[in-house]
């Protein structure tokens, strides 16, 4: 009984080691965009090369993740993270050294990959350590990436726009924290997967949701337009928010930054508030609201002034952001025991329309104006309208694995 207990039980630490690893990893991976000003000035890339080196970055990021996730559901890999923090070490060395348009790609491509790696099998650490608290498990492993990703401009700011791009390097201190942590997580998921194998009737196993197959894939068509809505909008406000309001603000680079972290500081609040509000509320209401209940902001942020355009974006991180978490583990309640490949699908698909959109987007500002480009994703978050489709789940008894309910 104290075994099967302790597998049902939340394991904090471990969720809270995972979230700070993801924090390393995406921090690494927010320098990119946090660099574009440098670089598209000290190189002379227009917005369209600046949207294409997102688009390699994020195309290698979300390829590979369903692969990896459908993999590892079979055969667990639980040192594969370490593996995955090496490959963004081996991209933020080549970042700093690139000096060609070809040469970024190639760097952006190694964080693709670590990202591919990483994102799947960290997920599913999540899940074990979550002891049935899945939104709330999720909620806290997204936070330490959104952190992550807000911290990446500060820092750029702080050390990048001061020494130059080749102060980057230093950001490799960062990954080896990052493999060690990761290597320990890793010992950690192996012996949960040993005490899984050798003790099944102590796990405990999700119930199917009661819902056909054509009402599952419909259902998961309705969470990846969703996942299109909200990524396209973030990736304008990612890799354009700085260029937008030095363009329109005249304001300068550094305190561009500010203002970036100040949205994706927001965007981590929302993230730690979306899970457990699904576990609360119904994950369904949460997605509905996260990304519908954010287009009045995002219609009014293109006309504010400086002051009222950095409030509507704080708005906007806290609400759109804590849809995330609800979606992602509406999918596996969807689909029980497929961790990796729920995790791999959306975790890609996000990763993929971040990158389409931001190569989009940059050809938008290019051939029109930054400003347009605003204008025009203001109106992208009303396709949240369709998540008053999504079925209500009818969550089973959650049963020992290998017992009849």
């Amino acid at each position: 009984m104290q075994q099967k207990a302790g597998v049902q039980k939340t394991v904090y630490p471990i969720l809270f080691t995972i979230s700070f690893a993801h924090l390393l990893n995406d921090l690494m991976q927010s320098v990119i965009p946090a660099v574009y000003p440098i670089i598209k000035d000290k190189y002379d890339f227009s917005f369209t090369q600046i949207g294409v080196i997102t688009f390699v970055f994020q195309l290698t990021a979300s390829i590979l993740q369903p692969f990896v996730g459908a993999y590892t559901d079979k055969k667990p890999k639980p040192f594969s993270l370490a593996l995955a923090m090496t490959f963004t070490s081996l991209g933020i060395i080549a970042l700093s050294l690139a000096s060609s348009f070809y040469f970024f790609l190639v760097a952006v491509a190694l964080f693709g990959l670590g990202s591919s790696v990483f994102h799947p099998e960290a997920s599913r650490v999540a899940y074990l350590a979550s002891g049935g608290k899945k939104g709330l498990a999720q909620s806290i492993f997204q936070v330490g990436g959104n952190t992550g990703t807000a911290i990446g401009p500060l820092l750029a700011a702080v050390i990048v726009l001061t020494y130059g791009q080749h102060s980057m390097i230093w950001f490799c201190v960062i990954s080896m924290i990052g493999v060690a942590i990761l290597i320990r997580i890793g010992r950690w998921y192996r012996s949960r997967l040993y005490l899984r194998r050798t003790n099944p009737s102590s796990v405990v196993a999700e119930a199917a949701p009661g819902l056909s197959k054509g009402q599952v894939h419909f259902a998961i068509g309705i969470l990846l337009t969703l996942i299109f809505s909200k990524y396209f909008y973030m990736a304008g406000m990612i890799n354009y928010y700085t260029f937008f309001l030095i363009d329109k603000f005249g304001i300068s680079v550094r305190e561009s930054q500010y203002c970036l972290f100040s949205f994706l500081a927001a965007v981590a609040l929302g993230t730690i508030i979306g899970g457990p509000l699904g576990d609360r509320f119904g994950r369904k209401y949460i997605i509905w609201f996260s990304i519908l209940g954010a287009s009045p902001f995002t219609l009014m942020l293109p006309h504010a002034n400086l002051f009222w355009t950095i409030v509507l974006a704080i708005v906007i991180g806290v609400i759109i952001a804590s849809a995330f978490s609800a979606i992602l583990v509406y999918a596996t309640d969807l689909v029980p025991g497929k961790i990796g490949t729920m995790s791999g699908l959306f975790f890609g698909f996000m990763f993929g329309m971040a990158g389409i959109g931001s190569a989009v987007l940059g050809w938008m500002a290019d051939e029109i104006s930054i400003e347009y480009v605003f204008r025009v994703c203001a109106y992208l978050p009303l396709i949240g309208i369709v998540a008053t489709f999504l079925p209500n789940i009818r969550y089973g008894a959650l049963t020992p694995a290998g017992q009849p309910k």
